[in-house]
């Protein structure tokens, strides 16, 4: 069961650690130019990068306090986060009929909810 919590979590991470970091290093303006980062319009930069921080904390979130054994409960409510996000993102796409995009939100809500699962149990 742990190899497959750490895979569950490994994929959470990656995602969003990549998403973030793109998100906080890449300029307001250039994000609003990616067709894939149009729903960016709908706020302010200070919002994308706040976002875009809360992602990045979220995947550290998940990964560092199992993998140095400290405080683990942090992980399944970094997850729970994550999942939260990702529901805020359905209801974003979703109004923007960018389907597509909610059907990638759905999933990485489910692998949220599978790694929060997992490590609530594990706890």
């Amino acid at each position: 069961m742990d190899v497959f919590a750490w895979i569950l979590t490994s994929l959470l991470a990656l995602f969003f650690l990549t998403t973030g970091l793109v998100k906080t290093v890449t300029p307001y303006t250039k994000l609003m130019e990616n067709p894939s980062m149009g729903w960016a319009v709908d706020f302010t930069a200070w919002q994308v990068k706040a976002i875009a921080v809360l992602e990045v904390l979220g995947a550290v979130g998940v990964v560092v306090p199992w993998a140095f054994d400290t405080a683990k409960v942090v992980a399944p409510i970094a997850a729970a986060g994550l999942a939260v996000t990702m529901v805020g993102a359905m209801s974003v796409h979703g109004r923007r009929a960018e389907w597509s995009q909610v059907a990638v939100n759905a999933v990485l809500f489910a692998l949220a909810v599978a790694v929060a699962a997992v490590r609530f149990a594990q706890l």
